[in-house]
């Protein structure tokens, strides 16, 4: 099977990993990954993989599958086109439009499956498959990597627990601007260690005014990398907002505090004030209600932690084309093959 992955900004590179690594174990399959250079400069895996900035390559290459962690796929692109999402965020509005760019959505468990096949069945021109989400094998495998380097810095800084601060980028949602001084706070006064790990898109002015903050304070680190996901596994509590590492966090078992989150079902503690962080903090970790929630997440947001969702992507992905063969391209209207065209530009069909 001939099968792009397709990233448009920086976070997909994480997601589309593990769906390359198990493509990889069989000679049949051909992979190359799209790079969108106006957001993706540099490509942190391009001397590793199969890749090209150009679309024109990417229709030259004639896929047979494509997998987006985005919202948009040119449509004059060959090949079956699979939604595998870039998160589990389901209060965010634009996660339950459908801009009809996909052939398939593949989910990642059974409340995103529900919404998805009434919305299938209303839309009647996409299926819906619920495999699991892909980091989710990558966590699978890489469990206990980094308990070392967590053992390593909570030594160095004399502290017993890890907090990870992972906010969102957008600024109508983000509590960066509000919690710097609270964070300062919480730090001074508990005995941990506070990871910063911003958004690839944050505003500068805050990835600065942050970076600072890190440099006066020897038990704030500032980590960079386009992996979020190390550093929740090396954390025992994360801080965040409205934001999609939240339910990530929460599937692993671990407490989650947010600031003025705009989720209708909260599973986690959240505070609307700067000064209720240092409470918050205090009984998160071992409240039997919250606990009881994180499971609930569990099995209804992503059950799949068996290392094998990137199997069953890939074989959904192949029945979908013994089925309905290989998509020439995605009908759609004016509008949305505008937007297409706009974002990605023009291709010369062979």
């Amino acid at each position: 099977m001939r099968i792009v992955l397709f990233c448009e900004n920086k976070y997909a590179i994480d997601i589309l990993y593990p769906i390359y690594q198990e493509a990889m174990k069989s000679a049949e399959n051909q992979l190359l990954w799209y790079v969108h250079l106006p957001k993706i400069p540099v490509f942190p895996l391009q001397e590793e993989v199969n890749y090209t900035s150009s679309m024109q390559a990417v229709y030259d290459f004639s896929p047979e599958a494509i997998f987006v962690p985005g919202n948009i796929v040119p449509y004059y692109l060959p090949g079956v086109k699979i939604q595998v999402f870039h998160g589990y965020a389901a209060e965010k509005k634009d996660h339950w439009v459908i801009r009809r760019y996909f052939d398939t959505y593949f989910t990642q468990g059974p409340f995103f499956t529900k919404k998805f096949k009434e919305l299938s069945v209303k839309y009647g021109d996409f299926e819906v498959v619920e495999t699991g989400w892909p980091k989710q094998d990558w966590i699978k495998s890489h469990w206990h990597d980094f308990d070392i380097e967590r053992e390593e810095l909570l030594k160095r800084h004399g502290k017993t627990q890890i907090v990870l601060y992972a906010p969102t980028f957008s600024p109508s949602l983000t509590s960066i601007p509000a919690l710097k001084e609270a964070l300062l706070h919480l730090v001074k006064m508990r005995n941990i260690v506070l990871l910063l790990k911003f958004h690839p898109l944050t505003r500068k002015e805050w990835v600065d005014e942050y970076k600072e903050l890190a440099e006066q304070e020897e038990h704030i680190v500032w980590v960079d990398g386009f992996n979020v996901t190390k550093y929740q596994l090396m954390a025992d509590v994360m801080i965040s907002d409205t934001s999609s590492t939240v339910y990530e966090f929460l599937l692993l078992g671990r407490p989650v505090i947010t600031y003025r989150t705009i989720a209708k079902e909260i599973y986690w503690t959240n505070i609307t004030e700067v000064g209720q962080l240092l409470e918050a903090f205090d009984h998160t970790l071992y409240d039997e209600e919250n606990i009881a929630r994180r499971r609930w997440v569990v099995d209804n947001y992503d059950p799949y932690l068996d290392g094998m969702v990137c199997k069953r992507m890939l074989v959904a992905a192949a029945d979908y084309i013994r089925r309905h063969g290989v998509p020439k391209k995605r009908k759609l209207n004016l509008w949305r093959r505008y937007t297409s065209i706009k974002r990605f530009g023009r291709i010369k069909k062979r």
